[in-house]
């Protein structure tokens, strides 16, 4: 069997889905074989996606984004400033919410395995510090190219500016963006910091990504090894976080070695901002209950 990753050797990610593919292969005395594909070596993650549902590609760890369009459930944990933290996002998806968000991709050919940390997203900018949403006003913030995220940036008062992740180093320094937002791993290793030093802690996304496999390939499984995958999955969540905690601390520690500057804004006013996201997003009885239901895990409320 075949996986794919975006994500390079050595990522959290990668590590966690080579990790999973040696615990099958004991588990099932050498009958259940995966290699994994990291880097992008069989495509982006839009391609990877249409290639597993129709069989083509066993295994997949993808971003949350491209799912948006297939299942709607999974918009929800998408959501601007639905986690409090990394720990509520953990929680919501290890129980029932998670879960119907992985069973929702049974209706479009995928089987959707366990999730994993994608960190919390923050602002980074070039020149002016990050204290509340009127800080964004006027300026020209790179996102993902999704629509929640465009709607995200727009309502906090910035200028919303799709743009390819790897376009966006030169974007900051020839003044194309004012700026951008990711995780500490991410900010480190793309060396955006370089070009954008103050980094704004708004954390105002916690999206996990996903793995998922072919429902096509699943069928040709007996149900014995189809329950070996999933257990190889689960516990290779574990291993994925210790990874990604780890990879994100020393993140953090290099960054501030650097010299970035560091804000720690308040959150109310930014999750105000974003409210009608919600409503635009949240088109249905049932995605509403779902949110509500992942807000109020852990005495939250929605």
């Amino acid at each position: 069997m075949r996986g794919a990753d975006t994500h390079p050797s050595g990522y959290p990610t990668v590590a966690a889905v080579e990790g999973m593919a040696a615990a099958l292969l004991a588990a099932s005395d050498g009958r259940l074989r995966m290699k994994v594909f990291p880097g992008g070596q069989l495509g982006e993650e839009r391609d990877t996606l249409e290639l597993t549902i129709f069989g083509g590609l066993d295994f997949n760890r993808v971003n949350l984004a491209p799912l948006n369009a297939i299942a709607p459930e999974t918009i929800v944990p998408t959501l601007p400033f639905l986690f409090r933290d990394e720990a509520h996002m953990r929680a919501a998806m290890d129980s029932q919410p998670g879960a119907r968000i992985l069973d929702s991709l049974a209706a479009h050919g995928l089987v959707g395995l366990c999730f994993y940390d994608s960190g919390a997203r923050s602002f980074y900018t070039k020149g002016r510090a990050i204290h509340s949403p009127d800080d964004l006003k006027g300026l020209k913030i790179r996102v993902q190219n999704s629509d929640l995220f465009v709607s995200m940036v727009e309502a906090l008062g910035a200028d919303a500016t799709p743009m390819a992740y790897g376009e966006v180093y030169q974007g900051l320094l020839q003044g194309v963006v004012d700026g951008a937002e990711n995780n500490w791993p991410s900010y480190q290793s793309s060396r955006h910091f370089e070009a954008a030093p103050i980094y704004s802690l708004t954390r105002h996304v916690m999206a996990p990504e996903v793995l998922v496999m072919s429902a096509r390939r699943w069928r040709k499984l007996a149900t014995a090894d189809q329950e070996l995958v999933r257990d190889a999955a689960r516990a290779s969540v574990a291993q994925m976080r210790a990874l990604w905690d780890s990879r994100t601390e020393s993140a953090r520690a290099a960054l501030l070695a650097q010299g970035v500057t560091v804000i720690e804004p308040a959150p109310d006013a930014f999750a105000a901002k974003v409210a009608p996201v919600w409503a635009r997003y949240l088109t249905t009885p049932a995605l509403r209950r779902l949110a509500a239901e992942i807000s109020a895990i852990g005495g939250g409320h929605a």
